[in-house]
């Protein structure tokens, strides 16, 4: 394969990767928001960034109990831990008025 080409698919990729992360962090955002008792009135570009948001704050969260030493280094998760860091979003944003 030639160099024009390996950066082609290298740009392939790294737009894949992002659209999957936005269709990801929208799932997980909806179904945090349908969770969350009550009414958020979050649309659904807020919903995928605060499904984004919160896979990294799961995966802080995640990192607490276990016994790495960066524990807070910022890093995804999986969905189950998503959703939980997606909901601390939504309740802080809640509590600060900011949803």
């Amino acid at each position: 394969m030639t160099p024009p080409e390996q950066a082609h698919q290298q740009r392939e990729i790294y737009i894949m990767k992002y659209i999957w992360m936005l269709l990801t962090g929208l799932i997980v955002g909806l179904l945090a928001a349908w969770l969350y008792p009550g009414n958020q009135n979050i649309n659904w570009l807020f919903a995928a960034l605060l499904g984004i948001a919160g896979s990294y704050v799961g995966g802080m969260i995640g990192g607490m109990f276990t016994k790495e030493k960066d524990m807070f280094t910022p890093k995804p998760s999986g969905i189950i831990m998503s959703i939980i860091g997606t909901l601390v979003l939504i309740f802080v944003g809640l509590r600060l008025g900011l949803i």
